[in-house]
């Protein structure tokens, strides 16, 4: 895969401002079967023409505030690998810390009672590139997910959980919204 990003140049016409390989994935040593890569992000008032080089708001929060974006790949392992690493011994608290450290925003929102299950204040559009991911919400219930499905996750409780034996890798572009004071029914 590779990332191509457009701009202007001084005089107004388009052109490329790179077209190369991804960004490097940021994962967690103590748990380095997890990776994410961060793509491209904006701010709450994006612009265009944009400044060349990498947005200033990448990797400064995991989640878009209010009227940003974040556009990133997650790789998800699958359950069995995460299981034989807890099994070997790894720190569910080390990994915790990390996660806090590295993917700000993401480890705050993880419930310490259901691991995976999170709430966030964003509308995500994902779409699985390959392997398979199930999408669990509030009750349990859960949904089958294989390459080419796409989701709309609009600020539910959920969890992302790998059943099948290979990663699955799934696009994601995130949108920073308010919360409403209730549900809908």
């Amino acid at each position: 895969m590779k990332r191509v990003v457009t701009g202007h140049s001084k005089d107004g016409k388009s052109i490329f401002l790179s077209k190369g390989g991804l960004p490097d994935g940021i994962g967690l040593e103590s748990l380095p079967v997890i990776e994410q890569i961060e793509l491209w992000a904006t701010g709450a008032d994006p612009k265009v023409p944009c400044e060349p080089g990498e947005p200033p708001q990448l990797g400064k929060s995991f989640f878009p505030g209010l009227g940003e974006t974040r556009f990133r790949f997650t790789v998800f392992p699958p359950a069995e690998v995460i299981l034989n690493a807890i099994r070997a011994g790894v720190d569910p608290v080390a990994v915790h810390e990390e996660m806090v450290q590295k993917w700000p925003g993401m480890g705050e929102s993880m419930e310490k009672d259901n691991p995976g299950m999170h709430t966030t204040d964003t509308v995500d559009y994902g779409i699985v590139i390959s392997g398979e991911v199930s999408l669990e919400l509030d009750d349990g219930e859960a949904v089958d997910l294989e390459p080419g499905d796409c989701v709309v996750q609009n600020g539910t409780r959920h969890a992302w959980r790998n059943h099948g034996p290979d990663p699955c890798v799934m696009a994601f572009v995130m949108f920073g919204v308010a919360r409403a004071s209730q549900g809908f029914q």
